[in-house]
C-alpha cells in the first residue's frame, strides 16, 4: 500500500494539471457549440477563429507586446544582475530588496501607481504604456533568474580570459554568455509568459485604440464562452510549446 500511495498521489496532481489543458483541446475540435456533448470532428472552430478579424488583431497585438516586453526586459535585466553582481556600492542590498517588493507587490497596486505615473506625465495609453508596464513587471523576475545563474560563477575565469589576450566582446561572447545563456533563455520565456497572459495590469493600462487577447477573452467571457476560445487557447499551447522545445535546442547547440 506505501509503494502505490505515491503514484496515486502524483496520479491525482497530474491529472488536475493536464486534465483541463487535455478538455480544452479536444473540445477545439468539437463540432458541437456547447462544449458539454461531443458532436464529432471538426475544424470549423478554428475557421471561425481566423475570420473574426478582431480576435486575431488581438492575438497579434499580444505576440508582438510579448515578444517585445520579454526582449527588452531581458536585456536590462540581464545588466542590471551583471552589475549587482559583479560590483560593490552602498544601497546594494536595498536594491536587490526593492526587487523582491515589486514581485511581492499585488498587481492591482502596481497597475493603479503605473497608472498614475502615466498620467502625471502625460503619456497616451496604448503600445508603448503597455511596453513600460509590462517591462515594469517582467524585469524582477529576469535578474533574480541570472543572478541565481551568476552565484556559482567563478569571477577567475574572465580575468584569465583577459590575460591570455581576450578583448571585453571575445571574454563576454567565450566566456561570460554561455554561463547565463541558460539564465537568458528562462528569464526571456518567463517574461514573455508574464506579459502574454496578464490582466490585471493590463485592464489600467491598456488603451481603446490597441486592444490585447487577454482583455479580449476576458470581455467575450463574461457573456459566455465561445469555442472559438479553445481554438486560440491550442493555438497558444502548440506555440509555447515550440518556443520551449526551441530554447531546449539552442541550449543544445550551446554545450561543448
Amino acid at each position: 500500500m506505501s509503494r502505490w500511495l505515491p503514484r496515486i498521489y502524483l496520479t491525482l496532481v497530474y491529472s488536475l494539471i493536464y486534465l483541463p489543458i487535455l478538455v480544452l483541446v479536444v473540445f477545439s475540435f468539437n463540432d458541437a457549440r456547447t462544449g458539454y456533448r461531443w458532436g464529432g470532428f471538426s475544424l470549423k472552430w478554428y475557421e471561425a477563429l481566423f475570420s473574426n478579424h478582431a480576435m486575431v488583431q488581438a492575438m497579434w497585438n499580444s505576440l508582438w507586446l510579448a515578444l517585445a516586453a520579454a526582449t527588452v526586459s531581458t536585456i536590462i535585466g540581464a545588466l542590471t544582475a551583471l552589475a549587482l553582481h559583479r560590483y560593490r556600492f552602498r544601497g546594494k542590498k536595498a536594491l536587490k530588496g526593492m526587487l523582491f517588493i515589486v514581485m511581492m507587490s499585488p498587481e492591482i497596486v502596481l497597475a493603479i501607481s503605473l497608472l498614475g505615473l502615466f498620467m502625471m506625465v502625460g503619456l497616451s495609453l496604448g503600445f508603448v504604456s503597455l511596453l513600460l508596464a509590462h517591462v515594469t513587471f517582467c524585469l524582477p523576475f529576469v535578474v533574480i533568474t541570472v543572478m541565481a545563474r551568476l552565484s556559482g560563477f567563478d569571477d577567475r575565469l574572465p580575468e584569465a580570459a583577459r590575460d591570455l589576450g581576450a578583448s571585453d566582446f571575445t571574454m563576454t561572447r567565450t566566456v561570460l554568455l554561455p554561463v547565463i545563456m541558460p539564465a537568458l533563455l528562462a528569464g526571456w520565456l518567463l517574461g514573455f509568459t508574464l506579459s502574454l497572459d496578464d490582466v490585471v495590469v493590463s485592464t489600467f493600462i491598456s488603451g481603446p485604440g490597441y486592444e490585447i487577447l487577454p482583455l479580449r477573452i476576458y470581455s467575450m467571457v463574461r457573456v459566455g464562452l465561445k469555442p472559438e476560445v479553445n481554438a486560440l487557447g491550442t493555438l497558444l499551447l502548440v506555440f509555447s510549446l515550440m518556443m520551449l522545445m526551441l530554447s531546449q535546442w539552442i541550449l543544445m547547440r550551446s554545450k561543448p
